[in-house]
């Protein structure tokens, strides 16, 4: 009580309101501050490198930090021992992909010592901070190692990269590091434009969403990359169209959780009122008539409102007919059947589809919160393969998760022994810190048991693949192969591209081939070596692994390809028809 006449005569001495708003003015005449360290020319290091590691998502955020950095004043350096400071964007889903950048970590130390700077990116330096700025703790001596990195910056931190480089250069070498791993509720990047520093390159990935709502209890991802958010389409069209042309032939859409696209930009919902501006899908096609796959039960309630998935493709599509689209990487929850009509129905739309599936038995995926069982993941393959011609299929699979018994793994072997899969990536179970499995589950299957079960799901997986790479040769059906790169065996005079299926294929460089004349329906007289960018029609001869050895027969658009498909498999049909009518007349005959 004894202040308060005290505090009542500061009161009736402060300056009034009016003397604050009267020089608000003033600022503009103010002295400037001092600019930013990280704008400061004298403390930007000349060059930087990135490496990335893991997903394709990673590969698109480098060029999302190329463009960053060279806007910052960076230098991108072609190798990572010319560069002043080294950037690992990194993984965090399995434990062996962390035990790679800390082998790498220990290889850059020289860079430091002599002055460079080493900086942790992505999902790792989300889960890692403390012990990445302090020091990895060895797990039989207790004792810190001493800090191998200088700037650590999680994924939806990525703009203040060139100011956490220039505290750390302010600092000098006896400072403490410089981090920024705060998860956004937003931020996509959508009006950064990506630079890629390899010009050459003919395809392109394409981020469209960011973060996952699923919670399976084994992921990482939630914890690493947030709650899932979506770019506006607007940004995304206009970004195909750029790709478009620059000359790139095919473009993959990313996400976390990429067929769980959703926006709401007032913008978009503007774009997609306007009847002078809406597409018309193709016949049969009901965008939006559906969110899920049916018989599966979704994790977390979809929200109907918006810009979905389907419309999204359907728009993407349409921007330029000579360039492949894929996704990755899909929820199989999120393949309503309209979806599965529009890829059937759009040529450029290819007819592979990322199907991840992570176990075969019921009773795992219970456990691992994925919103499914064995049967309705089987019966959305079947529907896949039955709606879209020569769709093939490719997965992911975890062995050893939590309590899997034999019996149980055994399932997962049944599954990919039915559904026969072009391509499968198989991985043994590592516990996870945050996840639901490492709260309340246990990770009991010894590693031992787990190595034997990878080995065996990937033999099965090898003898599936093989039978229907196989078929290919067999069957000798003409396919259409996008040329990405020259094969890197040594003096293996091949090009390599993949087909619209996502087959890797290898064809002859010394080949000498015609084009096709779309209009005369023939194969054009002049002809030329195939070139990286070309669409090239091949006929599969051998197989070699994973990789169909080919005949090149000549370039073709992918338009024209399309419609000479399309003329041969009605052929097929009536003559299956056909010949079904005169079996039928036979059996009926006395």
């Amino acid at each position: 009580m004894s202040n308060l006449p005290r505090a009542r005569k500061l009161v009736q001495n402060a300056l009034p309101l009016e003397h604050f708003i009267a020089n608000a003015s003033l600022g503009a005449a103010a002295e400037p501050h001092d600019p930013p360290p990280y704008l400061a020319q004298k403390l930007i290091p000349k060059s930087f490198y990135l490496e990335v590691y893991g997903c394709q998502m990673n590969g698109a955020d480098s060029d999302i930090l190329n463009r960053i950095l060279v806007d910052a004043g960076y230098t991108p350096s072609p190798t990572a021992s010319d560069a002043d400071i080294v950037l690992l964007i990194t993984c965090a889903i399995r434990e062996n992909a962390e035990s790679k950048i800390w082998r790498r970590l220990r290889e850059l130390a020289p860079l430091r010592a002599r002055g460079g700077k080493v900086g942790l990116l992505g999902c790792m330096a989300e889960r890692l901070k403390l012990s990445l700025l302090e020091g990895k703790v060895d797990e039989k001596t207790g004792k810190r190692d001493e800090r191998m990195v200088d700037v650590v910056c999680g994924p939806d931190a990525y703009r203040s990269l060139p100011r956490l480089l220039g505290q750390v250069e302010e600092e000098g070498d006896g400072g403490r590091g410089a981090a920024n791993v705060q998860l956004s509720a937003d931020e996509t990047y959508a009006d950064i434009t990506p630079l890629s520093t390899d010009p050459s390159k003919k395809t392109a990935n394409l981020t469209i969403m960011r973060g996952c709502n699923n919670m399976c209890s084994y992921c990482i991802v939630p914890f690493t990359r947030g709650r899932e958010r979506s770019r506006p389409i607007t940004s995304i069209l206009d970004e195909v169209r750029h790709l478009s042309s620059i000359g790139i032939k095919e473009i993959t859409l990313l996400g976390q959780n990429v067929n769980s696209y959703r926006d709401t930009t007032p913008s978009s919902m503007a774009l997609f009122s306007s009847s002078s501006s809406t597409s018309i899908p193709p016949p049969g096609v009901s965008l939006g008539a559906s969110l899920s796959s049916p018989g599966f039960k979704p994790v977390y309630r979809f929200d109907p409102s918006g810009i979905h998935f389907a419309a999204l493709l359907d728009r993407v599509s349409l921007i330029d007919p000579e360039m492949r689209i894929r996704f990755v990487s899909p929820h199989p929850q999120n393949f309503p059947h309209d979806l599965l009509q529009l890829i059937a129905q759009r040529p450029n739309l290819c007819s592979q589809i990322h199907m991840p599936a992570q176990s075969g038995s019921s009773s795992v995926l219970e456990r691992m919160r994925r919103g499914y069982t064995r049967e309705s993941y089987l019966e959305l393959a079947h529907r896949i393969r039955a709606t879209i011609p020569g769709a093939t299929l490719s997965s992911d699979f975890i062995v050893g998760f939590c309590g899997e018994t034999d019996e149980e793994f055994a399932d997962t072997l049944s599954l990919v022994d039915e559904v026969g899969f072009e391509l499968c990536f198989n991985f043994a179970y590592s516990l996870r810190e945050k996840t639901r499995a490492h709260r309340h589950l246990v990770d009991d299957v010894p590693q031992r048991v787990k190595n034997e079960r990878l080995r065996a799901l990937n033999n099965v997986y090898e003898r599936r693949r093989d039978e229907r790479l196989g078929a290919m040769v067999e069957d000798g059906k003409p396919q259409l192969v996008l040329v990405t790169q020259a094969s890197r065996r040594p003096g293996d005079s091949m090009w390599i591209g993949r087909s619209d299926g996502y087959v890797r294929c290898a064809l002859p460089q010394s080949a000498l081939v015609p084009r096709w004349d779309g209009e005369r329906k023939v194969w054009g007289r002049e002809k030329r070596k195939v070139e990286i960018g070309d669409y090239v029609v091949v006929v599969p001869r051998r197989r070699d692994a994973g990789t169909l050895v080919c005949e090149a027969v000549g370039t073709c658009s992918l338009g024209n390809f399309a419609a000479e498909e399309s003329k041969r498999r009605m052929l097929a049909q009536a003559m299956l028809f056909a010949n079904e009518n005169a079996r039928r007349r036979v059996a009926m005959e006395p």
